[in-house]
């Protein structure tokens, strides 16, 4: 099997969502394909430089090359959500008052926003 990569177009819509876990306050922006798919993420946090930072750029980075090569945001979801580790907790958002961890957090807004299904296709739910 040949996978390739669907790259986004140079200029796409996208969404930026401010969250916090545990009092880390965060920027998640999802990139959009032009069917609504997500196709990339950036997450920037509060702790600029350290540790934490430089792991959730490398996850983005490698989240984002998977859903340009075909995983879906089901799939997705099915793998990254419930994974605990620091920081972990209460969360900003009412839809999701806790988490075990950013990559949890991330995973659960993907599903609430994007999965029609459990391994479907992602498209933005109103």
């Amino acid at each position: 099997m040949i996978v390739t990569r669907e790259a986004l177009p140079s200029t796409r819509e996208s969404l930026t969502h401010k969250f916090s876990v545990a009092n880390i306050e965060g920027y998640l922006t999802i990139g959009l394909y032009e069917d609504g798919r997500p196709g990339e993420i950036f997450i920037k946090i509060s702790k600029e430089g350290s540790a934490i930072s430089g792991f959730c750029q490398a996850f983005c980075r490698a989240f984002s090359l998977s859903l340009q090569h075909g995983l879906s945001v089901g799939e997705a979801v099915q793998r990254f959500k419930g994974m605990r580790f620091e920081p972990y907790g209460q969360t900003s958002n009412p839809d999701i008052p806790e988490a075990s961890s950013i990559i949890d957090y991330l995973a659960r807004y993907l599903e609430l926003h994007f999965a029609t299904e459990t391994a479907g296709i992602g498209r933005l739910k109103d």
